[in-house]
């Protein structure tokens, strides 16, 4: 494509009435996206062209005389293809392609044509962990109540939300519960009723979704399963750990520390005390 055709598009876009509309774009890293040349009814491409705004101002593709060109050295070399529409499809997509874009389209009769639109693109939504920590209200075996608290964790991905479903046909609003930081941890009380009852922690951002689930009820009656425990559990093996660690670390420190000193001191006496004073003794008349 000749310099002077493109010179020409950036001088219209700077001159010329300019109808601009804007539009929000979403996607999902190693996706693609297709950013589409909407246009008013009855009007006629003769020329356009596609640029990057921002972070950094570029040049994506051109339409001129009927021919499409995306052999352009930005950094979507190689992942932009420019459709008959006119139409920009990118892919696939990395973290860093966010950003806006805008395309200037010329008429048969002279008048143009601006569209912008801001692409938003982010990382998939791992699946979460969910743990299980329980409070048994009362001594009795089996518990007729349970305190469970619900904790769902996902890596640090942007926008994301929390929330949980009870995965039956009862209503979810008509059991007892909260939610804490940000519907991360959910508390809910538990009976025997509830044995089989499974709940389910889905977590999302504006492009994918995933969840765990799992049963709270098997935790109450203490059964041992992957990814739960009960803080019960915890204290009757991180105080007694930390207490001997504790214990461990003061009897070194007594061992090795003052006392280390006067036993090297003794032995030293007893080495040296025994050597010197026999040849002494010896030499007396």
């Amino acid at each position: 494509m000749a310099m002077r055709p493109l010179w020409s598009l950036l001088l219209w876009e700077a001159l010329l009435p300019i109808i601009v509309t804007g539009a929000q774009v979403l996607s999902k890293v190693g996706g693609s996206v297709l950013l589409v040349a909407a246009r008013p009814p009855g009007f006629q491409v003769r020329e356009a062209i596609w640029r990057s705004l921002w972070p950094s101002e570029e040049l994506l593709a051109t339409f001129f005389r009927g021919s499409l060109e995306t052999l352009y050295h930005s950094r979507f070399l190689g992942r932009a293809q420019l459709h008959s529409n006119l139409s920009l499809e990118l892919g696939p997509l990395e973290s860093g392609d966010s950003g806006n874009f805008s395309v200037l389209m010329v008429d048969t009769r002279g008048k143009t044509w601006t569209q912008t639109l801001q692409l938003k693109v982010y990382d998939a939504v791992p699946r979460p962990v969910v743990q299980v920590f329980i409070a048994v209200g009362g001594d009795a075996q089996p518990p007729k109540t349970c305190q469970v608290f619900l904790s769902c964790w996902a890596p640090n991905i942007s926008e994301i939300t929390y929330s949980w479903r009870r995965e039956t046909t009862m209503d979810f609003g008509m059991e007892s519960h909260s939610l804490f930081t940000d519907g991360q941890v959910l508390s809910i009380s538990l009976g025997p009723g509830d044995r089989g009852v499974a709940y389910s922690c889905i977590v999302s951002n504006p492009v994918s979704w995933d969840l765990a689930t799992v049963t709270p009820w098997d935790s109450c009656l203490h059964e041992a399963a992957p990814g739960k425990a009960s803080y019960k559990d915890v204290l009757l093996v991180a105080v007694p750990v930390s207490l001997l660690l504790m214990l461990v670390t003061l009897f070194s420190a007594w061992h090795w520390g003052p006392c280390s000193g006067k036993k090297k001191k003794d032995v030293h006496a007893d080495r040296v005390g025994p050597e010197t004073e026999n040849p002494l003794v010896q030499d007396l008349p």
